[in-house]
């Protein structure tokens, strides 16, 4: 067994320092970190808790594992290696490269209103 605990379900007002003063009645918290979103700085509602010892950690989920904290009950368990993630084609959601939206795959703008859309002087298109 590690010493590094999962803690979900915790409510969105919680944060690193909540997280370590519950779990210190536990022994030693090396370390808590509740996870947050990148964009809003809100909560994701769950965070990472690394315990001084292994017996520490057991402690801990024995004891934390469906408590109540701010009206919601705890998920407590060793946490596991993030798993793998394919990786990334570019852009938002796709790697089209067939021309697709309004023509084909021809290098040629179109327009939504049929024909080859022209560069004009306003350095549109």
């Amino acid at each position: 067994m590690g010493n590094k605990l999962y803690v979900g379900n915790l409510p969105y007002s919680v944060r690193d320092g909540d997280l370590e003063q519950a779990f210190s009645q536990y022994g030693q918290v090396a370390s808590a970190k509740v996870m947050m979103e990148r964009d809003t700085g809100r909560s994701k509602g769950f965070g990472f808790v690394e315990m001084g010892s292994d017996a520490e950690a057991q402690a801990a989920i024995s004891g934390m594992n469906g408590q109540s904290m701010g009206g919601r009950n705890l998920v407590v368990n060793e946490a596991r290696p993030m798993e793998a993630r394919p990786p990334r084609s570019g852009g938002f959601g796709g790697g089209r490269r067939d021309g697709g939206g309004y023509g084909g795959g021809d290098g040629q703008f179109r327009s939504p209103y049929g024909g080859p859309r022209r560069r004009d002087d306003r350095g549109g298109y």
